[in-house]
């Protein structure tokens, strides 16, 4: 029970890690302005809304390997042959990205995108059912 309790957040450390390690290469390639950082909302909207395309597909990358891995390390840590760890982290997921799509201006093709993504913690999931248990 407490292997399945501890999924989740075990999943979602991953995710976010996952997430953050891809989008700190992305801004070293392009950096956003120093107000985009410090919480100016203003200014982060102006970044994304001009940002090149590869600055905001590498978030799109850091949410491919987010849903991979969380759903593996859910998978894994609840042990129980399900996915239903995998997609309570997936759904949480979801629903951040789809918050954080609309308060920025995001294009068409980051929607379609950043929503399909989460569907690979089934995949991640999947192998982590497969893979010998721990």
């Amino acid at each position: 029970m407490l292997r399945r309790i501890l999924a989740v957040p075990a999943g979602l450390i991953a995710g976010i890690i996952c997430i953050t390690l891809v989008e700190k290469i992305g801004h070293h390639l392009y950096p956003p302005p120093a107000a985009a950082g410090s919480g100016d909302m203003t200014a982060m909207k102006e970044y994304v809304a001009h940002a090149p395309f590869m600055a905001l597909f590498f978030v799109i990358i850091g949410y491919t390997l987010a849903a991979f891995v969380s759903g593996f390390t859910a998978s894994k840590v609840a042990n129980n042959g399900k996915h239903t760890s995998a997609v309570v982290c997936g759904v949480i997921f979801l629903l951040i990205t789809i918050y954080m799509m609309a308060s920025l201006p995001t294009p068409a093709w980051f929607w379609v995108l950043g929503i399909l993504v989460w569907g690979l913690v089934f995949a991640g999931s999947s192998l982590a059912l497969k893979t010998k248990k721990i």
